[in-house]
């Protein structure tokens, strides 16, 4: 999807997120926004909100001498997700349908987004994750899509968010040990999206094949992926999309059997979904 008139204010008004964020001096920050809102005269309509938000944040990266923006807010975001396994494990553990609940479960985390129009709380949003229903609810057809596939491939989002995607992959393991399962994270440090560095941290190397997909923007724009990344994303039976910023890079895509799971957190995407802003989705794509 193409981004809409709205979406300019929310990037611009993101120099701010990361000022914040860094503890800019006011000199700094009036920089940061400034040069967003400068830039933002001249983005194109022809764009996906994440290949916009690539060259904003390279930008900003440069303007204040910092390569990862939210190396620390990412690190606090990991924390607090790890304080969160023990009553998650134990939810998967006496639940009475394992994948629904794992599957919530990595919907909950993503939650954790610092580009969104809206934020929530992480505690809030576990605590009714479990009794909410998916407002587009393709859950059976996931769990059908699983059981025929032999390559199933998640692409991942937020960091802290990947804490809850490894219990996620846990329970898919355990449910389906014929498949062989990838997880794909950024190329390199955008927003407070899980590269290579985070995912290793978390041990995903151990757990599943991790690959990083070259891409520079916080969603995955297939032209800007590395040749093995699209050719695991081809070759794959079932892609698990994570989030609005893959959602917003792969609407539509050139191949079909992608499932979206993600929490609205936009009107620019409620509108493309028919949802309302706080939703739960469960988007199985079957035909291009």
């Amino acid at each position: 999807m193409k981004i809409a008139q709205e979406c300019v204010g929310c990037i611009v008004n993101q120099s701010l997120k990361v000022a914040h964020a860094i503890e800019a001096s006011l000199e700094l920050e009036a920089k940061l926004f400034h040069t967003v809102q400068q830039m933002s005269q001249s983005f194109s309509f022809s764009l996906t909100p994440p290949e916009i938000a690539a060259d904003v944040y390279e930008t900003m990266a440069q303007i204040a001498l910092k390569a990862d923006l939210y190396d620390e807010v990412k690190a606090q975001s990991t924390q607090k997700a790890r304080s969160f396994i023990p009553f998650l494990q134990d939810k998967i553990k006496n639940s009475d349908d394992k994948l629904l609940t794992a599957t919530k479960i990595a919907v909950a985390g993503n939650v954790i987004d610092l580009a969104a129009e809206v934020a929530f709380d992480l505690q809030e949003e576990l605590d009714k994750i479990f009794h909410t229903e998916f407002a587009h609810n393709d859950f059976e057809a996931l769990r059908e899509a699983l059981r025929e596939a032999k390559n199933v491939t998640i692409l991942g989002d937020n960091v802290g968010e990947h804490i809850f995607d490894y219990l996620f992959i846990e329970v898919l393991q355990e449910l389906y040990p014929h498949v062989h399962f990838s997880y794909m994270v950024r190329g390199n440090p955008i927003i407070n999206d899980v590269t290579m560095k985070e995912a290793k941290e978390a041990g995903f190397e151990k757990l599943c094949e991790l690959i990083d997909s070259g891409v520079n923007t916080p969603g995955f724009v297939y032209g800007r992926a590395n040749a093995y990344a699209q050719k695991v994303f081809d070759e794959a039976d079932l892609v698990i999309s994570k989030g609005m910023g893959n959602y917003e890079c792969l609407s539509p895509s050139h191949r079909a059997s992608i499932c979206f799971l993600l929490k609205v957190k936009c009107s620019v995407v409620a509108a493309s979904l028919n949802k309302e802003v706080g939703d739960i989705v469960c988007k199985l794509v079957k035909e291009v």
